[in-house]
């Protein structure tokens, strides 16, 4: 099975003796796969065969495991990751005298990514809310924490973003932010890390979702992250206060632990206080979940490894950007493996006919009809996503393999002319001219593919 080598290190894919005839993988190498532990199958049998599989005692286990593991109590598992921005929106909407916080009232702005799946943005739309977006920095494809200072408002609560393919954004950067609105505006916005992509991720050596953070987070347990449950989400928060909430919040409104009217029928619920939803996990869920959570970090360290490869591997080919170096003291969960190439519909096509899966992954979300009364110009994403690209990155991908992957990158660019593409940052000119760095370097504010040259 596809665990086992993956446990063993065994590889079972045919690759070419001759790389450079780059005839295709027998099979597709693909960019994102599902990892269900041995034991996965027989502990979820055992919940289906129990007669219980709602939220119960798994649940709570799973809990336990991952409060330990992100060095914070008051983590939730909950059926989506959308679902837990959606809570986290939702609660913020309460103004709180004891923190100074405003609350959050129809129109508000909401500063945040354009550059991410749907499912960050939507739940700022259901929750009434206005997204502001912010451009993109393209040395990272995280958010450019200049642009978010300057596009702050009064009317800007909450400060939300990605951390695109598991690499964090500067967060000491984003503190320095809430700290010039407090002192512009009289409050700090509230942070909400959309840490799908970064579960295990670290910055100055703390767990993003970790308590210490004073943010939220949450995270995805989708089919084809890290860890998956088959489908579900954690909700990481700062305090006790917060967590007792959404606790209630995500049944309904309705506390699970006082669910006996006038203690004598059980299947009344007492008073509701707040009405809330139905964004529980349920035990068939967890039994999943705690299957593979002894597997993450294994999981992790593969990604790590492959990714560490391609940055020695990728640099120096001519029409090649990478993304910059992760900061000393910062760890990438490494999700995705992204970075820059010239000409990149043919460079997408030249893969996909080798055999390797490629992509940008997540298309922009303020193009959508949905959100055009929102749209501002991003000069820089406009740019970036004419360049970006992911390659597989994941506990998948064996030795062969990503060396195959380079391999295929080297025969695409030994081909194919070159042709200029520029990448700026707001509000700046994007390089030109013939340049001077050799190709495959790393992006900086601004980079440019002139000829054969880079500039970055």
């Amino acid at each position: 099975s596809d665990r086992s080598r993956f446990e063993r290190g065994v590889l079972n894919r045919v690759v070419p003796s001759s790389p450079a005839t780059m005839e295709p993988l027998r099979e597709e190498l693909p960019l994102f796969k599902v990892f269900i532990a041995p034991d996965a199958g027989p502990r979820a049998a055992e919940v289906l065969a129990s007669g219980a599989v709602t939220q119960g005692p798994l649940v709570d286990a799973f809990e336990r495991k991952l409060a330990a593991f992100l060095d914070n109590p008051h983590v939730l598992s909950l059926n989506s990751g959308t679902s837990a921005l959606h809570i986290a929106l939702h609660m913020l909407k309460t103004p709180d005298a004891a923190s100074r916080w405003p609350g959050l009232k129809p129109g508000d702005e909401v500063l945040t990514t354009a550059l991410t799946c749907a499912a960050t943005n939507w739940p700022i739309l259901a929750n009434g809310l206005r997204p502001r977006w912010v451009d993109v920095d393209a040395g990272t494809a995280n958010v450019d924490v200049k642009d978010l200072r300057r596009k702050l408002t009064r009317r800007t609560k909450v400060i939300q973003f990605v951390h695109w393919g598991g690499t964090p954004v500067d967060l000491d950067a984003i503190e320095r932010v809430r700290e010039y609105a407090e002192k512009k505006f009289g409050f700090r916005p509230a942070v909400i890390e959309d840490a799908a992509h970064a579960i295990g991720a670290e910055w100055n050596g703390i767990r993003v979702g970790a308590a210490s953070r004073g943010t939220i987070a949450i995270f995805s347990l989708q089919a084809i992250k890290h860890l998956t449950t088959g489908d579900g989400g954690l909700l990481a928060l700062p305090t006790k206060a917060m967590y007792d909430r959404a606790k209630v919040l995500r049944w309904y409104g309705i506390s699970r632990a006082r669910e006996n009217y006038d203690e004598n029928d059980y299947r009344l619920e007492s008073d509701v206080k707040e009405f809330g939803f139905k964004m529980h996990m349920n035990d068939l869920a967890a039994a999943v979940g705690l299957a593979n959570l002894p597997h993450l970090e294994t999981i992790l360290a593969s990604h790590r490894a492959n990714a560490s490869y391609y940055d020695s591997a990728l640099r120096g080919i001519d029409g090649v950007t990478l993304l910059n170096d992760v900061p000393r003291g910062a760890s990438s969960s490494y999700w995705m493996y992204s970075f820059h190439v010239r000409d990149k519909p043919a460079f997408i096509t030249f893969m996909k006919s080798k055999n390797v899966a490629t992509s940008q992954v997540h298309a922009r979300n303020d193009t959508h009809s949905v959100c055009a009364p929102f749209r501002t110009p991003l000069p820089v994403l406009d740019e970036v996503v004419k360049t970006l690209v992911s390659v597989p990155v994941g506990w998948w991908v064996t030795r062969r393999d990503r060396e195959y992957v380079v391999e295929a990158v080297k025969a695409f660019f030994e081909t194919t002319p070159a042709a200029e593409v520029s990448v700026s940052s707001p509000g700046g000119a994007a390089a030109s001219g013939s340049g001077s760095a050799a190709g495959g370097e790393r992006a900086g504010g601004a980079f440019c593919w002139t000829g054969t040259r880079s500039k970055l």
